[in-house]
């Protein structure tokens, strides 16, 4: 690992370090930007329109309430539910692309092709850190009392699971993830590795049915995870592109936003995206506007570029969402009778003290495809420059190298105790380069291309899916 691991640990120590005085995720909801609606007390209800009884206190609700602005601060964060999550979610993020970046560099100077790439299991972390933060929030779900959310997290769960069958069993012609190739090739390298440690009879006691319907169930739990975030993002999105309805350019670059995880599902459908680009057709003849060697490349950019303008635009969703108190507010002005200033109060405040929550339910599935994106280039051995020829490793269990034998010889013999502790360090530093290289020879290149271009996928379709289903409830269910 060398100097990666130095990078790394330095960077894990300024992130605990930092983190109480410099927070990319506090400046980001606490830089002034964003603006709340504070409830009105019982004294300014009690005063301009009371009813004349002592408790409760009602109030008409066409009444003339205008709700006072304040930009969030980090006092009024630090209370929030789920901010401390939120923050260190959202701060590993940021170190996590820092150590890619590095690596990246690091890569392309020096070759470092037997080395661990810590990048690459960094992103793998903040994908895992990512799922696991959605299933906390999931599980707050599944301990209501209502049990409605309970009843839609099953609900997209179970259509997950079919939407997943469905794809598992199409064929690489048509959704290009390699996935058969890439577990093909991981049962022989295990085969492989099996016999070289001594166990010759020993075979995989799993078929691809049986590796297909766990894919599956976890395809399921992903969607399920991603239910109420969809819902979330489709009614942001209607009242960003309402809010900001005298822009029109930020009503674009909201639309290409909500339609980039449509984008993301077509670069893996071979026939529309690189059988198309590679051979366009022209009239009796074809053209060929992106080279099927350089088609890869282009869509890792493409895929980062679209989380990017997404990441860039949470703001616009985040006010949208904070603005929904004064929505209900102008919403209650419409309709007859009274109603108790508590209600007043606790329906206001309750936006706010979910901002933390919705902020992780539009940032978490970004997160998602960007890191599995970044983790598919690292650990899939692609380039980010186009043009330039990419040869995965297939088998290299069959020639897998062994890490050199330490011998007392070659320690330095002038002291026993430093001949004692080189010898304990030469035999540590050559078993963790053996399990490493044992490792690296079973999970090769091949297999982390098909099983992380499926989980970018898959994370993608999920979003369409929920995020769909939610535009039609708020535009169609909601009004009816």
């Amino acid at each position: 690992m060398g100097v990666q691991l130095v990078v790394s640990l330095l960077a894990a120590s300024i992130m605990q370090r930092m983190a109480p005085h410099c927070s990319f995720a506090r400046w980001l909801l606490c830089s002034g930007s964003l603006y709340r609606f504070k409830h009105p007390s019982e004294g300014e209800l009690y005063i301009f329109f009371c009813n004349g009884e002592s408790k409760p206190l009602t109030v008409p609700k066409d009444i003339d309430l205008h709700l006072e602005k304040a930009p969030v601060n980090v006092i009024d964060a630090l209370v929030l539910r789920f901010f401390l999550e939120y923050q260190w979610l959202v701060d590993f993020a940021v170190y996590s692309t820092g150590i890619f970046l590095f690596t990246e560099c690091y890569y392309s100077i020096v070759d470092a092709s037997k080395e661990v790439n810590i990048g690459a299991i960094w992103c793998v972390l903040t994908v895992l850190f990512g799922l696991k933060t959605l299933h906390t929030l999931m599980s707050h779900y599944f301990r209501s009392e209502e049990g409605g959310e309970r009843s839609v997290c099953l609900s997209f769960g179970f259509l997950s699971l079919l939407v997943a069958m469905l794809v598992l069993v199409v064929r690489e012609d048509y959704l290009e993830f390699g996935l058969e190739s890439g577990f093909s090739n991981l049962f022989d390298n295990l085969e492989v590795f099996a016999r070289q440690q001594g166990y010759a009879e020993w075979s995989i006691p799993v078929t691809k049915l049986t590796v297909k319907l766990g894919l599956a169930a976890v395809c399921a739990y992903i969607g399920a995870l991603l239910a109420f975030p969809g819902l979330r993002l489709a009614q942001t999105h209607l009242d960003a592109v309402q809010m900001n309805s005298d822009r029109p350019l930020i009503q674009i670059l909201l639309h290409m936003s909500f339609m980039s995880p449509v984008i993301v599902l077509i670069l893996w459908v071979k026939p529309i995206a690189r059988d198309f680009l590679a051979n366009a057709p022209m009239g009796k003849t074809s053209v060929t506007i992106i080279p099927s060697a350089a088609f890869d490349s282009i869509r890792l950019w493409i895929i980062v570029v679209l989380c990017v303008l997404r990441l860039g635009l949470t703001r616009y969703h985040l006010q949208a969402y904070l603005n929904l108190a004064q929505k209900w507010v102008e919403q209650m002005k419409k309709e007859a009778g009274r109603i108790a200033a508590v209600d007043i109060q606790r329906k206001v405040t309750r936006v706010f003290c979910y901002l933390t929550v919705v902020t992780l339910q539009y940032l978490v599935p970004i997160l998602l495809i960007l890191f599995s994106t970044l983790s598919l280039k690292a650990l899939g051995d692609f380039s980010w420059f186009v043009g330039v020829e990419e040869t995965p490793g297939v088998t290299p269990a069959l020639v897998m190298p062994t890490a050199a034998p330490v011998l007392p010889g070659e320690l330095d013999e002038d002291e026993d105790g430093v001949e004692d502790m080189e010898e304990d360090i030469q035999a540590t530093v050559a078993r963790l380069s053996e399990a490493f290289t044992a490792l690296r020879a079973v999970l090769t290149p091949l297999f982390f291309r098909g099983f992380f271009a499926f989980l970018t996928w898959w994370v993608a379709a999920c979003q369409v899916i929920s995020s769909l289903f939610g535009i039609y409830f708020h535009q169609y269910l909601m009004q009816n």
